[in-house]
C-alpha cells in the first residue's frame, strides 16, 4: 500500500487529495476523477495529458491564477509540493504523493504551491490535468525552478531504507 503522504501528515494549505473508487466489471474499468457538482471543482479550463518517462523528474513550476487537477491513470508518479507562500500557515511545508494504478487518487493543487513530479513505475507513466485555466501561449502562467538547484529544499533521489 503506497502512503498518502510520504514526508509530512500535514497537508499544504489548499491542497485536497482523495482516493478514487475503480469500478470494475468483466468488461473493464470505470473511474470518475473530477464532476461539476464535485466541491473540489472550481472551473473548467482545459484537459491535457502529460507523459512521464521511467526515472524522469518534471520540476518545479507554480502558477499565479491557475488551479490543477492531477490524476496519474497509468504507471506510477511521486508528486511533490511546496509551499513557499511568505503568507500561508503551511509556509515550509513538502508534501509527497503516490499516485497511479496502485493508488488511484486525485490531487487538487492551488496557485502559488510549487509542485513536480517522478515517474517510479518501469513504464511511461500518464498524468491527466484539468487546469481551472486555459493555457494562454502569448503569457504563460508558469513560473519555473530547475529541479535540482536547490531552489526547493527537497532532494529527487530515491529514499531506501
Amino acid at each position: 500500500m503506497y502512503p498518502m503522504v510520504a514526508s509530512t501528515k500535514q497537508l499544504i494549505y489548499g491542497v485536497k487529495f482523495k482516493s478514487l473508487k475503480v469500478i470494475p466489471d468483466e468488461r473493464g474499468r470505470l473511474m470518475e476523477i473530477l464532476r461539476s457538482d464535485d466541491p473540489d471543482f472550481d472551473r473548467f479550463g482545459q484537459v491535457y495529458l502529460t507523459t512521464g518517462y521511467p526515472g524522469a523528474v518534471k520540476a518545479w513550476h507554480f502558477h499565479r491564477k491557475q488551479t490543477d487537477h492531477f490524476c496519474v491513470v497509468s504507471g506510477m508518479m511521486k508528486v511533490v509540493l511546496y509551499d513557499a507562500r511568505d503568507d500561508s500557515e503551511t509556509h515550509g511545508v513538502i508534501n509527497e504523493f503516490f499516485m497511479g494504478e496502485h493508488n488511484p487518487s486525485f490531487l487538487k493543487i492551488p496557485p502559488f504551491v510549487y509542485h513536480g513530479f517522478k515517474t517510479i513505475s518501469e513504464h511511461e507513466a500518464l498524468l491527466i490535468n484539468i487546469p481551472t485555466e486555459v493555457y494562454d501561449y502569448n503569457e504563460p502562467d508558469e513560473h519555473r525552478v530547475p529541479p535540482h538547484d536547490g531552489s526547493v529544499p527537497y532532494d529527487w533521489h530515491r529514499k531506501d531504507g
